[in-house]
């Protein structure tokens, strides 16, 4: 019972993570209906921009995470303006080959900026773990998912509160109507994407104490953050939210009852069996 609920705990701080991570990409396609194929490299570079905000400022990646949001979020704008705003009409796969092909240059990119190797860092909490009677919380980890819990709640509260959330999500529902109401319906996109890919820097950042970053690390992330917004319902950002929270429960769980090495076939078991019941995910909505 201890392991079980030791399980359980891990899950859902790993779960949180998943969840800020995944929340961007189904919130581009949500506002834009469009698939970024590239999600995961801007992942890894909201990692490799904390790594250098440790390395040569000495910020913890914590602290370097807002810094890291604010980076990729000034790029994706200018991704959108230059690239992703041009196949916003076009076919469904000029789309999909943008994003993949925008994929393959971040990641060729970045291996000629940073190099192959694996970069980590180092802070006084690395190893630390805080007790509660039987159990262990791993203070990396903690940190990690409360930092991801309050960047939920204050997406949360811009999407809900202000004005320019109700303007972005007018455009997701109607953008015809939202454009007769004097919305500017590419800067909203922009925006979205914008936002979109910084959250996934952001969770990128925070997950660096207790990861390694190379610039194929994004590799490791792609196929999960597709998992948690499928499951969960893509264009959905509760569904992401409840999509990760169930993705890090099942690796969790499966790793405790099950070889390491059937982790993700367990995860993937469940999300078959799940969208053989509910095609649209959890959280979606039919269309």
């Amino acid at each position: 019972m201890i392991a079980a609920i030791q399980a359980l705990l891990d899950g859902l701080m790993i779960g949180g993570v998943y969840a800020v991570i995944s929340i961007g990409l189904t919130l581009v396609f949500g506002v834009m209906g469009i698939v970024n194929f590239a999600q995961a490299e801007f992942l890894m570079l909201g990692m490799f921009t904390a790594y250098y905000a440790w390395a040569w400022l000495g910020l913890d990646p914590l602290i370097a995470a807002p810094l890291a949001f604010a980076v990729v979020f000034v790029l994706g704008a200018a991704v959108h303006h230059l690239m992703i705003r041009r196949v916003l009409k076009a076919p469904e796969v000029a789309q999909v080959f943008l994003t993949v092909g925008l994929l393959i240059v971040l990641e060729n990119a970045a291996l000629l900026m940073f190099g192959s190797g694996f970069k980590s860092v180092a802070t006084s909490y690395q190893t630390s773990a805080l007790h509660l009677g039987p159990l262990f919380i791993s203070v990396p980890y903690l940190a990690a998912f409360l930092m991801s819990v309050a960047c939920g709640a204050v997406l949360w509260l811009f999407l809900e509160r202000s004005w320019f959330g109700r303007a972005m999500r007018a455009t997701a529902q109607n953008p015809m109507a939202a454009k007769l109401m004097g919305i500017d319906s590419d800067r909203m996109h922009r925006t979205a994407f914008a936002l979109g890919v910084g959250l996934t820097a952001f969770g990128g950042a925070v997950i660096l104490p207790y990861l390694t970053v190379s610039p194929t690390v994004g590799d490791q992330f792609v196929v999960l953050m597709f998992t948690v917004v499928v499951l969960g319902g893509l264009g959905s950002v509760a569904g992401a939210v409840v999509g990760g929270l169930a993705v890090g429960i099942i690796q969790s769980i499966s790793g405790l009852l099950f070889p390491i090495q059937m982790q993700n076939l367990v995860l993937f078991v469940v999300f078959i069996f799940v969208l053989a019941i509910r095609p649209e995910g959890l959280l979606g909505r039919a269309r």
